[in-house]
């Protein structure tokens, strides 16, 4: 009964985070999606990422394009700063927010057909830009608001619901993005919150270009037999290179993995990354051997999860121009335009 209003009201003894906040507070809209869309899924997984890494509401921006997936900020996060742009034009909307007032966490939700199709290109450039921000893909494979027909991820050999072949080869946004100089890349399962929720909390803390590629089932289009992107097709072969631990400068808080070699790796804003290496001779920080394990993995049919790449030593969009550290939306005049004087030195340096 997606109609009714959620409560305002929260019960009083529900528990608060650090910064005063209960995972409610996290929380937006009753989703209108499909019932076990596994979008909705994702928005779950955001909230309680937001809410155990207690950041404040109102420091992050939502932004999105159209399709389902970019419905799900209006079901998460309802206290923040929030952008509904044109189709596949999230990452330019986002670019200029970002250089605006980077003192804010941009948190960007895109689709299978908004990114990999009309927005392509933008999805690229934004990657190799390093703008500093989570670019969240809920990638079901099928256009879900037009009734099921395939995207451009959709596996090659893929069978839709009324029984057409996929003949097209899909793209793969974990490796596009690898290639255009993201450097964090990761993929994930809407149905493996252990895996998605400290994968999500890593994401918010890395200082660049953040991408996370998560499939997410169409209940509606896309979870029959024959697909690539059903629950039970991701969940016989979904095959997890490592699992990961998000480490603060507080307290650990630790994910569920299986046993095995772990390996450590700091992040320039001091929060750690504890990877179980599941996979036992995979390398996240190995650009090319990233780039081949999921090609490899694709040609066996399994979907390679986890964190797929990492650069621990990121550079973003403002370090790349050289921007200065206040947020330029709180510029005054006389810093903008600091007189005839220093134009005629800085024209006098360039002769």
């Amino acid at each position: 009964m997606t109609y009714i209003t959620k409560p305002k009201l929260h019960h009083p003894s529900l528990p608060k985070n650090s910064v005063g906040f209960t995972r409610r507070d996290y929380e937006g809209r009753v989703s209108t999606l499909c019932a076990g869309c596994g979008h909705d899924s994702i928005s779950a997984s955001i909230v309680q990422a937001c809410y155990e890494l207690a950041i404040e509401p109102h420091r992050v921006a939502k932004l999105s394009g159209i399709g389902c997936s970019s419905k799900a900020p209006t079901y998460f996060l309802g206290a923040s700063h929030g952008f509904n742009t044109v189709h596949g034009r999230m990452p330019s909307v986002l670019t200029g927010a970002y250089l605006a007032n980077r003192e804010l966490i941009y948190l960007g939700v895109s689709g299978d057909g908004d990114s990999a199709s009309i927005g392509l290109g933008q999805f690229a450039h934004v990657m190799r830009r390093g703008v500093n921000m989570v670019y969240i893909v809920m990638n079901n494979g099928v256009y879900g608001l037009t009734k099921g027909q395939f995207s451009a991820t959709a596996d090659k050999g893929s069978v839709a619901k009324k029984g057409a072949v996929n003949n097209d080869s899909g793209i793969d946004l974990a490796s596009m993005a690898i290639l255009m100089g993201a450097t964090f890349v990761a993929r994930s399962f809407s149905g493996d919150k252990h895996q998605l929720v400290p994968l999500i909390k890593a994401a918010i803390s890395h200082p660049g270009a953040a991408i996370l590629d998560v499939i997410s089932p169409c209940v509606a289009f896309n979870n029959h037999k024959g697909s690539t992107r059903s629950y039970d097709y991701v969940r016989e072969h979904n095959e997890a290179v490592n699992r990961l631990d998000f480490i603060t400068g507080q307290a650990p808080i630790t994910a569920e993995y299986a046993p095995g070699t772990t390996v450590e790796v700091r992040q320039p804003n001091g929060t750690t990354l504890r990877l179980a290496k599941i996979a036992p001779d995979y390398d996240p920080s190995d650009k090319a051997g990233a780039l081949a394990y999921i090609q490899e993995k694709d040609r066996e049919g399994e979907v390679a999860t986890g964190l797929l790449y990492l650069d621990s030593d990121p550079h973003d969009l403002h370090g790349n121009i050289r921007t200065v550290q206040a947020p330029l939306n709180s510029l005054d005049e006389e810093t903008l335009c600091p007189g005839s004087d220093v134009l005629d030195r800085i024209n006098a340096a360039l002769r």
